[in-house]
């Protein structure tokens, strides 16, 4: 849905097309549209892992919360700088955040969630309870 309203054109088409152009959503870098970063929740036998592309941030920026099965990702990254000279003064900031909820199987053991960050990816490790690890099969003598 775009926010401009077309009432005919006003301007040569070639002015037009640049404007159109310059309000679509892949002129914008990526970050802006996207208020959350892309995650990848993959099952091994004994654990599950999200893996949260988060470049540019660190480590402390980051809280992970586990309320009732329910696991709570969010950052929160302030950036302020100021350059001080003989003429002029100039001060920049940014700010980041996000937060991202998981429902988490019963199976998952809660006390011995692990998570690190590394190269730009926060990686969480959630190891399965014992009693819901896939036992392999095997075959059963009949005496």
């Amino acid at each position: 849905m775009s926010l401009l309203v077309k009432r005919g054109d006003t301007l040569p088409s070639s002015f037009g097309n640049f404007f159109d152009d310059l309000f679509k959503d892949d002129f914008l870098p990526s970050y802006i549209g996207n208020a959350v970063p892309a995650v990848n929740v993959s099952e091994e036998k004994d654990q599950f892992k999200i893996e949260v592309a988060a470049p540019g941030m660190e480590k402390g920026d980051f809280k992970l919360n586990l309320d009732h099965n329910v696991l709570t990702i969010s950052c929160e990254k302030k950036k302020e700088d100021e350059m001080k000279d003989k003429k002029y003064t100039r001060r920049e900031f940014s700010y980041t955040s996000f937060r991202r909820s998981f429902t988490l199987p019963e199976s998952v053991n809660g006390d011995k969630i692990d998570a690190g960050y590394n190269d730009g990816i926060l990686k969480i490790k959630l190891p399965k309870k014992t009693e819901a690890q896939k036992v392999a099969a095997k075959e059963i003598k009949i005496a």
